[in-house]
């Protein structure tokens, strides 16, 4: 019997799991960090947790994986690569392969062999795979290299957009009340001055607070989701582009936590309306299926077996990492 792991690292979380060549779920395993960006040293220890814990539930040695594929946050250019692969080999593995988070996340939320993938969670991200094997990943290095959006700049137009309404640069918004909830103050000043006078920094989960306020109507949310929707789908386009595949059939798969938890069309309509432009035969697609899962059938397609229907029709299902069932180990 032959063993894949599929591995997705990202920044608050690594997940790990372990299949048999028709695609039984043998083990899980979870931990924290694993983007290197962020940390080497804290990224390796939670690859190495989250491996060997799936390890350990499945019974199985590292030795006896025939591949693993690990689908990392981070691994963007060839200088990352030059940390990530010797990292990996230190914790043991031999037989892998090593890909950005996005080619998971296309991998679990298509099953076209080509397509492109759009993330935004924490940051954004694009990048695409073409018929013909071409990569490009567009983005995925903060405002100063062209990148708008994601929570950790969603936050801060949260934040900017209530000083601004406050000090009449900005219309009223309905963000002030839920934003001054949110860090613990009764009026704009304390907060302005509090924020200024300590060099406070706003938390990532002010970015959700988008959501509710665009439900109601309110016109500065609505401009910063729908400024958030036509960046990324600049970016899918210009992925499109560099690849040529203005004529093809393909999904765009949207991934990551303000695309698939809260959006009611406000970010996804200007992506439609651009993918539609720049490709009219592209679907876009919302992913569902955790993207380890996506990481797992590449770790199985690495090693020459297809996906089969049943197999993708099954584990396509697993939308949440705790739910996903084991199964015991047949000798």
């Amino acid at each position: 019997m032959a063993y894949y792991m599929g591995i997705d690292g990202g920044g608050s979380k690594t997940y790990a799991l372990i299949c048999d060549e028709q695609g039984r779920i043998l083990g899980k395993g979870r931990s924290g960090n694993g983007n290197h960006q962020i940390s080497v040293q804290q990224a390796e220890a939670s690859i190495r947790e989250a491996a060997f814990g799936a390890l350990a539930e499945a019974g199985l040695r590292l030795d006896q994986l025939r591949h693993a594929y690990l689908g990392l946050a981070g691994a963007d250019r060839q200088t990352d690569y030059n940390i990530l692969h010797p990292m990996i080999r230190r914790i043991g593995f031999t037989q892998h392969t090593i890909s950005a988070d996005t080619m998971i996340g296309l991998r679990a939320g298509t099953d076209r062999p080509c397509g492109v993938a759009l993330i935004c969670g924490t940051g954004t991200n694009a990048a695409g795979l073409s018929p013909q094997g071409r990569h490009f990943q567009c983005g995925g290095f903060d405002y100063m290299y062209g990148d708008f959006g994601g929570g950790g700049a969603l936050n801060i137009e949260v934040f900017r957009t209530v000083i601004r309404a406050w000090d009449g640069r900005e219309i009223p918004t309905l963000l002030t009340e839920p934003l001054l909830r949110l860090l613990g103050y009764e009026q704009v000043d304390d907060m302005y001055d509090d924020f200024l006078d300590h060099g406070k920094q706003v938390p990532l989960d002010a970015a959700r607070l988008l959501f509710p306020a665009a439900a109601e109507g309110d016109a500065p949310a609505l401009a910063i989701l729908n400024r958030q929707g036509v960046e990324l789908g600049k970016a899918a386009a210009a992925v499109i582009h560099r690849l040529g595949m203005e004529n093809d059939e393909f999904d765009v798969v949207l991934a990551g936590s303000l695309l698939t938890r809260g959006d009611r069309g406000w970010i996804r309509g200007p992506i439609e309306q651009a993918v539609h432009e720049a490709a009219p035969g592209a679907s876009v697609v919302t992913l569902s299926t955790e993207p380890v899962v996506g990481a797992l059938w590449s770790a199985l397609e690495q090693d020459g077996i297809t996906v089969s229907q049943a197999m993708y029709e099954t584990m396509r299902a697993y939308q949440d990492f705790e739910l996903i069932p084991t199964t015991t180990r047949q000798e």
